[in-house]
């Protein structure tokens, strides 16, 4: 991936919110941003049958920069994927009966 300056961090990050940067030990990254609920919806779908879709989908649908052979190498995707999970940080709630 080419360099990627402070600048254009705080842009995407103005624009998206949270991003995240995943790198494989071989040196290939990329950039996500966090999954919305209409995604995570479609990924977990697709993903009951196809369970490399699920990463597929959120790989495609949250990437903003990165070596585009992340997404077609599978020894890349697949190292990538271990991680995707980790984009989706579910906040703890609490049921009280009242």
């Amino acid at each position: 991936m080419k360099e990627i300056t402070n600048e254009q961090i705080a842009q995407l990050k103005a624009k998206h919110g949270d991003i995240f940067k995943i790198t494989v030990e071989s040196g290939e990254s990329c950039i996500l941003r966090k999954p919305n609920r209409k995604e995570l919806s479609y990924a977990s779908t697709a993903g009951q049958n196809d369970p490399l879709k699920f990463s597929e989908i959120i790989l495609n649908q949250c990437w903003l920069e990165g070596d585009e052979q992340i997404k077609t190498d599978d020894e890349l995707f697949l190292a990538v994927s271990q991680h995707l999970g980790e984009l989706v940080k579910v906040k703890s709630a609490e049921l009280e009966k009242l």
